[in-house]
């Protein structure tokens, strides 16, 4: 793993930031050459700017539209939520977001936010500027960031604070010298105990001044100036001005020039450094203190000297302290002198002028001596980057240089050169302790893996003039990774994180900070570095970075197109056994097992050649996990290849055999063989759904790399990992359908996998997997059926397939195996095939284990015992196989389809199972019937004349006998014959479970489900009234009616009501779909159901009281059901209802069907009833006598009442 560049943010358009920063590009100003006056120029820019406009788009190079990132002042916040690009008097400032990309991909975006000029004084230009992120004082999000400050320094000497909008909270005037720098340092947590804890600061440089302001104080003073402002623009008023900053202003002195700075922090030094510096400073007599200060130390590069350092004693005094204070005062008093010449009218217009610009008082600076520097008359030191530890700095020259300071020891460590306008940085990079190794020969007891994460320095240096961008690993370290970058990038270095942290907020929550950046303005992109930590763990001379090259370059090897394999062959193998290290080498040869581009024989080969050369060092030194390793995937490989030989042989083999044959072999009679067969038949042409086979599933091919991921060799054994099901199926694909598709042995197979190690458990879990899947192609081929006989009855004699402890009064697991993965098949035709066939082999292992026993024992104990396993063991497979036929007409059944389209509404059926059906509950099989029933729509009649059939064929009454046969040659018309029979087979399995009451009782639920998703369709609502009135018994009718009112009927109804009450009239499309949710036609369609619904509640509540309630049964196959509780079951729990309050409800809806069918005008439904009394007013009945004239004449009266 080597350094990259992430890219994770973007410009998707820096020309409008570039033309605001800008507004003058280069060239337009001037419009001819230097001798011309300035008339000519005025001239010559109105009549030929837009042609030298146009000719310098054209054949200007494209250097000076890329390369202004270099003119301008930029800094990103290392939270990256805001960036400021500023240029004279104008800035911008950005924020990311998300946003699609030109290919749709979601990605992060620099959008502008705010933009705008910030000089207030005449002629100041940005100079500086940084961007601080302030942390949270919530306690939800204690220690992240709250909001980012903006801090710009300009050259009249002012330092400006702003908010992300462009708000000006602070304005300070603290030199009258222009602003060179600002740099900031935040809270870190010391690594050791013995290191000082460094505390917040921002210090800003000028020419000849520093001033440093405490982290702490700025913090405070920065949210109580937003709260103010935030609080001033709410209520509309000014916002007071704040006081000014607390600060230290120090006079750098004994220095020619001063370009940039850093400061240190607060520095203890040992004794030695103690004595050494008061010897220098105060001679042979100098007195020395017990104990050493605290010195805060500032490094500056320039000129004379090159680097010069500067300490401060803490606790010393503190300048302008005092200053502040009076200048408090003084603000005060002023204020209240102005406030009151105004009242008293002393104050003129004249004066306030004077007031404003009149400038602030600019303290003194404390002078601060340089202590030593490190001279070089020649040169001038540009740039000064201080290192995450604060120990080491980067230095910038004008001759090229980078040079690498001790700011501890002031001395020069590291020097290169050649790097002119170089841009540094600097990355810091925490050890993971998971990842940590630790080598055999520095093992100790007192040594621990889980110790102190170790930090690594490397140092980033960005060359412009050659486009180059390079990490060093420091102090005296190698380069460890270099990109070829453009040539007029920005590289950005915060060089702090969050202000407003201490030692308990940092440790709760860790922001994602970026410590580096790359701007690109050629692509837009701004990228950062990752570099990994064992990087600084290597030098030239490491066989770790090594091996590591080695890797590398074997990946390039294995992804690039070679035309010789041979010589591919050679190059790996040569790399392969250079490797030292045995984790580089197990990495490397997983690398080849992955690979597609590596042949199945230069894949052995290769793993050959390194186990001889494992087999051939000391026994010793050589790793045992990686011999290991090699051993399982040679002996994988070799499995690999013999299995792939058989396939490729075959073989011919006749599996065909005779009805008669097959129900001998599966121990079936001939009647139910045809049984079988016959329903196997209309499964199978039932079933028209198409799957799309490739050739290699045809070819049992499977890629090694596949094989090697589904394998692994563990203690002598091959075991399959936990894949998905469909990379099981193509691992049983692989080794097992040639066998039995008859093209290869099956005794062969068996062999090898014996000789192979494999559990027998698992290699059956393919087998069936496999063959439930391929059930198209063994129900057109049953020839396959004698082969799984031969390969189960094979596979159970391996070792470990059945326990040596088995007792035969027991279950046998491995049959319990076969019969739970029949059961969860929803291929029902595959595995009632499979159980026949597992059955089958039960019963010859079971007889053979008994005649075993026989010869051993007793011949009376001997054979109860093997009648009574074979009894017990034989209960559940005739158990499953009764199952799995009622499953398989089940399913039959509901994969027909008529002649006439199936309903648009409906939904793709679910396919079934046993288990499926076992844990449904008792009505999910007359639940899947009705989803069937809506999906071809099939009529009431039909599905009463389809449980009347059996009995009409077998009556002797010559009407029954003619009425049968004209059912029939309707349902031949309609293309139902075929249907028909299969719903008569699916009576005969469950005659409990499709009893008619249960079914029609589903059928109605199902139709009024469908009707509630779709209102406009109010045929299913009608259709499910018909069911309704097609249930006998009245308790389950009643139930049903009950609980579709009081869940689909009800609300409707009553905003129906309130709604054409309201109106007066037959109500507009426009209100019945705002109020009721669905048109005026569907209204009509339903409040005509609501009637017959009503109407059908009232006959079924006076008939079930004439009548005892069902008592529900299940078939004896399906007695261990379980689940959730039927429709009928909860109709039964429904309490009775009240007879005149439900005949209200029905003069109600046949009053309003009869409103919105004729579209009657002015009238007020709930005024025709009283709520008082139980009998008809006199309003209703002469309402209902006209509406009986009506109907007389249009409709017939029983369609409606």
């Amino acid at each position: 793993m080597a350094c990259s560049l992430l890219h994770f943010c973007y410009f998707h358009d820096l020309k409008p930031i570039h033309e605001f920063l800008f507004p003058h590009p280069k060239g337009e100003a001037k419009g001819g050459d230097k001798e011309h006056s300035w008339e000519d120029e005025d001239w010559g820019t109105w009549e030929d700017g837009e042609l030298k406009e146009s000719k310098e788009d054209k054949s200007s190079s494209k250097a000076p539209t890329v390369s202004w990132l270099q003119d301008c002042v930029i800094s990103l916040s290392p939270t990256n939520d805001l960036m400021v690009m500023a240029r004279d008097q104008r800035a911008v400032f950005l924020v990311p977001k998300w946003k699609n990309n030109e290919k749709g991909k979601d990605e992060m975006q620099y959008c502008v936010t705010w933009s705008g000029a910030l000089n207030v004084e005449e002629g100041e230009c940005v100079s500086s500027a940084i961007c601080i992120p302030l942390a949270s004082q919530k306690r939800s999000s204690t220690g992240r960031p709250d909001w980012t400050c903006i801090i710009v320094g300009f050259t009249s000497g002012y330092v400006r604070f702003y908010t992300e909008n462009g708000v000006l909270l602070l304005a300070q005037l603290l030199n009258e010298d222009p602003v060179l720098q600002l740099k900031c340092r935040t809270y870190e947590i010391p690594r050791h105990p013995g290191v000082t804890e460094q505390h917040e600061e921002l210090s800003i440089l000028y020419p000849f001044a520093l001033v440093t302001i405490d982290g702490f104080s700025l913090f405070q003073s920065l949210r109580a100036c937003r709260n103010q402002v935030a609080r001033a623009a709410a209520s509309g008023a000014e916002s007071v001005q704040p006081p000014p900053l607390t600060y230290k202003k120090w006079g750098l002195q004994d220095v020619d020039m001063i370009v940039d700075h850093t400061s240190i922090g607060i520095m203890t030094l040992c004794p030695f450094d103690q004595l050494k510096t008061a010897s220098i400073l105060g001679g042979v007599n100098a007195t020395v203190k017990s104990s050493p200060p605290a010195m805060s130390a500032y490094v500056t590069v320039g000129s004379g000297p090159f680097t010069g350092f500067f300490y401060s004693l803490e606790g010393s005094t503190q300048p302008l302290l005092s200053h502040v204070a009076l200048a408090v005062a003084s603000k005060l008093t002023s204020a209240l002198f102005n406030a009151a010449s105004g009242w008293l009218g002393w104050k003129s217009k004249h004066d306030e002028e004077t007031v404003q610009k009149q400038k602030p008082k600019v303290e003194p600076a404390t002078p601060l001596p340089v202590r030593f520097g490190i001279p070089d008359s020649r040169r001038r030191g540009e740039h000064i980057c201080l290192s995450p530890c604060n120990t080491l700095a980067a230095v910038t020259d004008d001759f090229g240089r980078v040079t690498l300071l001790d700011v501890v020891r002031g001395v020069a460590i590291r020097m290169w050169k050649g790097y002119r306008d170089a841009e540094v940085g600097w990355i810091q990079v925490v050890e993971d302790l998971h990842e940590r190794e630790i080598e055999k020969s520095n093992v100790s007891p007192f040594s621990s893996p889980t110790g102190l994460r170790r930090v690594a320095q490397f140092l980033v240096i960005y060359a412009p003039r050659r486009g180059i961008l390079e990490v060093w690993s420091t102090q005296q370290g190698p380069r460890v990774g270099a990109f070829n970058v453009g040539k007029h990038c920005r590289l950005l270095y915060p060089g702090y994180k969050i202000m407003g942290l201490n030692n308990v907020t940092s440790q709760g929550w860790q922001p994602q900070t970026y410590q580096i950046c790359l701007i690109d303005p050629v692509d837009g992109n701004v990228k950062t570095i990752n570099v990994p930590f064992h990087l600084a763990l290597s030098d030239k001379k490491s066989e770790r970075a090594k091996d590591m090259h080695l890797l590398k370059r074997l990946t390039v090897l294995l992804k690039a197109k070679v035309s010789n394999p041979e010589n591919l062959e050679t190059e790996i193998k040569m790399h392969l056994l250079d490797i030292k290290y045995p984790t580089m080498k197990k990495q490397a040869l997983e690398k080849l097992l992955a690979s597609k581009s590596i042949s199945l024989s230069c894949l052995t080969n290769l793993i050959q050649a390194l186990l001889d050369s494992l087999m051939n060092q000391d026994p010793e030194s050589v790793d045992e996990g990686l011999l290991q390793f090699c051993l399982s995937q040679l002996k994988l490989l070799h499995l690999y290849t013999c299995v792939n030989k058989l396939n490729a042989e075959d073989v011919e083999q006749n599996g065909a055999k005779t009805n008669n044959e097959l129900a001998s072999l599966l121990r079936l009679e001939e009647s139910e063989s045809a049984k079988i067969q016959t329903l196997l038949d209309n499964y199978r042409h039932g079933k028209t759904k198409n799957t799309v086979q490739f050739e290699d599933d045809e070819n049992c091919k499977l890629p090694i790399q596949m094989f090697l991921d589904f394998l692994e060799y563990e203690k002598e054994t091959v075991h399959v990992k936990k894949v998905d099901e469909e990379e099981y199926v193509a691992l049983g694909n692989f080794f097992f359908w040639k066998c039995l598709c008859g093209k290869c042995s099956v005794e062969e197979m068996c062999q090898l996998l014996e000789s192979a190690g494999v559990r027998p458990q698992q290699f059956l879990s393919l087998l069936l997997s496999m063959w439930l899947f391929r059930e198209k192609d063994i129900l057109k081929n049953q020839e396959s059926i004698s082969f799984l006989h031969i390969m189960l009855s094979l596979l159970i004699k391996m070792k470990g397939a059945i326990d040596v402890s088995w007792d035969f009064q027991s279950v046998s697991p491995w049959w319990q195996q076969v019969r739970t993965a029949c059961a969860q098949a929803e291929n029902v035709g595959a595995a009632l095939l499979a159980a026949l066939i597992g059955r089958s082999v039960s019963i010859s292992v079971t007889n053979s284990l008994a005649e075993k026993d026989i010869q051993e024992t007793e011949a009376s104990d001997g054979m109860t015992d093997s009648w009574e396993a074979l009894s017990l063991d034989m209960e559940h497979w005739n158990m499953l196989l009764r199952q799995l036929e009622d499953c398989l007409v089940l399913q039959t059944l509901l994969q027909s389809k008529g002649n006439k389209p199936a309903c648009g509404h409906s939904e793709p059926l679910s396919r079934i199972s046993v288990k499926k059906l076992l844990e449904g509950g008792r009505g999910v099989v007359a639940d899947g019937v009705a989803k069937w029933i809506f999906k071809l729509d099939l009529t009431p009649s039909i599905l009463k004349q389809a449980h009347q059939s059996r009995r009409l064929e077998s009556t002797e009454e010559p009407e029954e006998k003619e009425h049968s046969i004209l059912f029939h040659e309707k349902c031949r018309e309609l293309g139902l014959e075929r249907i028909l029979e299969f719903l008569r087979l699916a009576y005969e399995r469950f005659p409990y479970s499709l009893e008619s009451d249960v079914l029609h009782a589903h059928c109605c639920w199902e139709y009024v489900v469908q009707w509630n998703k779709d209102p406009e369709e109010g045929c299913f609502l009608s259709r499910s009234v018909d069911h309704l009135k097609c249930v006998d018994n009245g308790h389950v009718q009643r139930g049903i009616a009950v609980m579709m009112w009081n869940t689909f009927i009800v609300k409707r109804l009553s905003a129906a009501a309130y709604l054409m009450d309201k109106v007066g009239k037959a109500p507009k499309d426009r209100l019945c779909r705002r109020d009721v949710g669905m048109s005026d036609t569907a209204m009509t369609s339903f409040l005509g159901s609501c009637s017959l619904l009503i109407q059908t509640l009232m006959e079924a509540e006076i008939s079930s009281d004439e009548m005892k309630e069902p008592f529900l049964q299940i078939e004896d196959t399906w007695s261990a059901i379980e689940g959730p509780t039927s429709i009928v079951d909860m109709a039964l729990e429904q309490r009775h209802v009240h007879y005149p309050l439900a005949e209200h409800h029905y003069i109600l809806a046949v009053i309003m069907h009869g409103i919105m069918l004729f579209g009657m005008k002015s009238v007020k439904i709930f005024s025709l009833f009283d709520s008082k009394v139980w009998y008809l007013p006199g309003n209703l009945s002469i309402l209902l006598s006209k509406m009986l004239w009506y109907f007389e004449g249009t409709v017939n009266v029983n369609t409606i009442i």
